[in-house]
């Protein structure tokens, strides 16, 4: 039953909707990539900020949990340059070729270039310092250098990590360092956001990305193993932690039941969904991109364009196809599903599978958010397959709760109406 169900779902989802649904989507990271864009999907929604306005960032999710990433969007490059925090008054750029150069993960938001130093031994070691057991601090003991591409160097301790980052920083001058400098990023700051940021230009702390529940990726520059142990700058996109992402080949467009295997790692987008020619880029359009939410809402997108430095225009595609990849199994004898989702005309499609239930009610009641019942219809008692289309166009567009009712079985869905 439930593959009938899917069948005929995707038959007539991909007669009649599926292509009306699509999103174009157009975007620009600008000239030189200045701008790193945050997408939401499900609100098609983009925030951008400036890639150049910030150097580190301090994650901020949590008094046990801590985090520390370099800006690798604008290129800075970073070095363990000593193990021994008294050797802070020895650092000397001209030792650069015995210094340990350090990458951000580019598969976990929480693995950043600092967490990556020789004091990382468990369970006390975190890659930049150790932890007290007595005192529960996080205490430095690394002496970092950062170069940047117009050749500034910086050096920096992380001294202390307590619910807040206090570090220590210094400029080469060319001949001699700067006057120390000391901050502290507090976990308080920006509580809504995954990471806080720090910008050596203005010595402070900036907002350089929205909150966790208003992005599912970002269009950015980062470093990535383009080979073993060797890293390459790239452009592409990194998604949330809050999805998962799957990749499929799709020469002929989105199949019956693609097989698809969702992915944490935060580079599953990656960059390789386009290809230098020698004087512009060639998008594999071919590639599609599955984006699912703690829900199980799917989102497919596809790339159509990339400018390239030039502009850092970039073209997508994107739909909802979480009709078309599920199907809700009621009971033994009953499945359910609802298509579009969302809907842009606020005309949705009940698609019903009634084994063995003749003489049961069936009907669909939709409901507020805040519980309020704004619709209510019964549907055939008669056993078989029903595809019937819902006119919800008297209410406000928005996100409604869908109760689905056959004999003694029931089950809900959010729809959102736009």
């Amino acid at each position: 039953m439930k593959t009938k169900l899917l069948l005929l779902c995707f038959l007539v989802a991909s007669a009649t909707i599926l292509q009306a649904q699509e999103i174009t989507v157009n975007t620009s990271m600008g000239a030189s990539y200045a701008n790193e864009v945050y997408y939401k999907i499900s609100t098609d929604t983009e925030t951008s900020f400036a890639a150049n306005s910030w150097d580190i960032a301090f994650l901020r999710e949590s008094n046990v949990n801590q985090a520390i990433r370099v800006n690798g969007n604008i290129g800075i490059e970073v070095f363990e340059a000593s193990s021994t925090p008294s050797d802070w008054n020895a650092i000397d750029i001209a030792n650069e070729g015995s210094w340990t150069k350090l990458y951000n993960s580019d598969t976990a938001w929480n693995n950043g270039a600092f967490m990556k130093g020789s004091d990382n031994t468990p369970p006390f070691g975190f890659g930049w310092g150790s932890y007290n057991p007595v005192t529960h601090h996080i205490t430095g003991s690394i002496i970092f250098v950062l170069k940047y591409a117009d050749g500034t160097y910086r050096k920096l301790i992380i001294e202390d990590y307590f619910g807040a980052y206090t570090f220590k920083y210094s400029t080469w001058t060319g001949s001699e360092w700067t006057a120390d400098q000391t901050a502290t990023v507090s976990n308080t700051s920006n509580p809504n956001n995954k990471y806080n940021y720090y910008s050596f230009t203005t010595n402070s702390e900036v907002v350089a990305e929205p909150a966790v529940s208003d992005w599912d990726f970002v269009f950015t520059r980062y470093f990535t193993e383009v080979a073993p142990n060797v890293q390459y700058p790239v452009t592409g996109v990194l998604h949330s932690s809050e999805v998962t992402v799957a990749q499929n080949e799709e020469p002929g467009g989105m199949p019956a039941n693609p097989a698809l295997t969702f992915s944490s790692d935060i580079n599953t987008i990656g960059y390789d969904w386009k290809s230098f020619t020698g004087t512009s880029f060639a998008v594999n359009s071919d590639t599609a991109f599955y984006v699912k939410y703690a829900d199980d809402t799917v989102y497919r997108i596809h790339f159509t364009a990339f400018s390239g430095s030039s502009s850092g225009d970039i073209t997508f595609k994107q739909e909802n196809v979480t009709s078309l990849l599920s199907v809700s199994e009621v009971g033994d004898n009953v499945s359910f599903g609802i298509y579009p989702n969302p809907s842009l005309d606020k005309k949705i499609n009940l698609l019903y599978d009634v084994a063995k239930l003749s003489g049961a009610t069936n009907q669909v009641l939709i409901y507020t958010t805040s519980g309020q019942k704004v619709f209510e219809t019964t549907l055939s008692n008669n056993s078989g397959f029903y595809n019937k289309e819902i006119d919800l166009s008297s209410l406000d567009a928005g996100l409604y709760v869908l109760q689905f009712n056959a004999g003694d079985y029931s089950v809900t869905k959010k729809i959102v109406l736009r």
